[in-house]
């Protein structure tokens, strides 16, 4: 397979891209689509069979079990990294091995419903607690040891985006396998 195709393959709807600061509007219509990713994702994975979840997305890509219980570890460590910025003066976060967490058992081989039902009821809690923040809440920072300083705006950015693109790594190999 050639460079450009897994690259295709990787990044579906293209790399991560963070615009400024976010005006109240953007803000909510990012919390909106973030509210409604679980039932989006549930949507994706409805009726797909045991052999489907275990297909890769792409070459030496996770599965689709994989990627749908990657997705509530991620949301969850996001949630952690909001809360800490609020809480106190521009934290240093702690990193996750994801390709790691990938490995463990509950992922390459549990249910898909266990994460589905977390990543719904996380969403509904995180975006409650979006919705709470100040304007100036949204200037807040943490620190990543990769990143460096990271804005709750930029942030709010990063995991809207990570919805779509997992989103996008189901749907298209779905759409390939022709499920």
């Amino acid at each position: 397979m050639d460079a450009a195709t897994l690259e295709a393959l990787r990044y579906p709807i293209g790399r991560l891209e963070i615009g400024g600061p976010l005006d109240a509007q953007r803000r909510s219509e990012l919390i909106s689509e973030l509210e409604h990713f679980p039932a989006r994702l549930r949507a994706s994975v409805e009726g797909l069979t045991g052999a489907q979840l275990d297909t890769p997305y792409r070459p030496d890509g996770w599965t689709v079990r994989q990627v749908v219980h990657h997705l509530p570890d991620s949301h969850l460590n996001s949630y952690v990294r909001f809360k800490l910025a609020v809480t106190e003066d521009d934290p240093e976060i702690r990193t996750y091995e994801e390709a790691e967490w990938a490995k463990c058992a509950e992922a390459r081989v549990g249910p898909i419903e266990m994460s589905l039902d977390l990543l719904e009821a996380l969403h509904v809690r995180w975006c409650a607690f979006l919705r709470s923040l100040s304007a100036e809440a949204w200037s807040r920072t943490f620190r990543h040891a990769e990143w460096g300083s990271v804005s709750l705006d930029a942030n709010l950015q990063l995991y809207v985006w990570h919805g779509r693109h997992h989103l996008a790594h189901i749907d298209g190999v779905a759409e390939r396998s022709g499920w």
